[in-house]
């Protein structure tokens, strides 16, 4: 019998998925407030001069610290999974290049001294930063509730490892035996999108796992490599890579 904890009505409050999304917004609504009040008090209050700079220098080490934290976290958490999919590759590209565009920003901003420049800077990187983060919630996530093989409870998981200062496992081998079997497929399609060009690792199963290769071939089309090192009886190992020219 299933145990009653694991019982939830699917797109409802009770859905894991629909909790990843809500505490990802959650996050995303925290770090834009702290921006905004930063911004205000930098742009908008009518300060003296001293009060002026440390408002210039509280808002360009929070962008510098925090919102450069956020924007790496959310490109290996979340990112990642997702840019070889075809349903979700043009999308993450798009992520990607307004992520490049608020990392330039903050340099600029890291780079004045002059508090009207800072000023102009930090409200077009609160302005960028909010659209950017209202598309990861509208359309990213979404998107990577209905990946194949994407599961967005462990890449929340992952973004708050991130966020807290903690790295992902990038383990060598996999033996699927030893993971939950809710979780397998997502955690091997969490350590495929880790992986560089060229690089690989090794699946151990107890049986062929020909359902996990088609939600390969369908997800990542032409962009992994499946080499049988051993096939059973008792114990299958995979090495799955990714291609060169993905």
């Amino acid at each position: 019998m299933t145990p009653s904890t694991e019982i939830y009505i699917h797109a409802t409050e009770t859905d894991p998925a629909v909790q990843a999304q809500a505490a990802i917004r959650a996050g995303h609504h925290r770090l834009l407030a702290a921006l905004r009040a930063k911004v205000a008090l930098l742009a908008e209050l009518h300060l003296g001069a001293g009060a002026r700079e440390a408002a210039q220098v509280a808002v360009t080490e929070f962008c510098t610290g925090e919102v450069r934290r956020h924007l790496a976290a959310s490109d290996q958490a979340l990112y990642a999974p997702a840019a070889g999919a075809p349903e979700t590759r043009l999308l993450i590209r798009a992520l990607r290049t307004t992520a490049v565009t608020l990392h330039d920003r903050i340099d600029a901003l890291s780079r004045t001294d002059d508090t009207d420049a800072s000023a102009a800077l930090a409200q077009s990187i609160e302005a960028v930063l909010a659209t950017h983060l209202a598309v990861e919630e509208t359309v990213l996530l979404p998107a990577l509730a209905a990946l194949p093989g994407a599961d967005l409870p462990t890449l929340a998981a992952d973004l708050t490892t991130l966020l807290n200062g903690g790295h992902l496992d990038q383990p060598a081998v996999i033996n699927a035996t030893e993971l939950p079997h809710g979780r397998r497929h997502p955690r091997i399609f969490a350590r495929y999108a880790r992986l560089a060009p060229g690089e690989a690792f090794t699946l151990i199963n107890n049986h062929d796992p020909k359902p996990l290769r088609r939600e390969f071939e369908a997800t990542y089309p032409g962009d992994f490599t499946w080499e049988y090192l051993e096939t059973g009886p008792q114990r299958w190992q995979i090495r799955i890579g990714r291609t060169t020219d993905d």
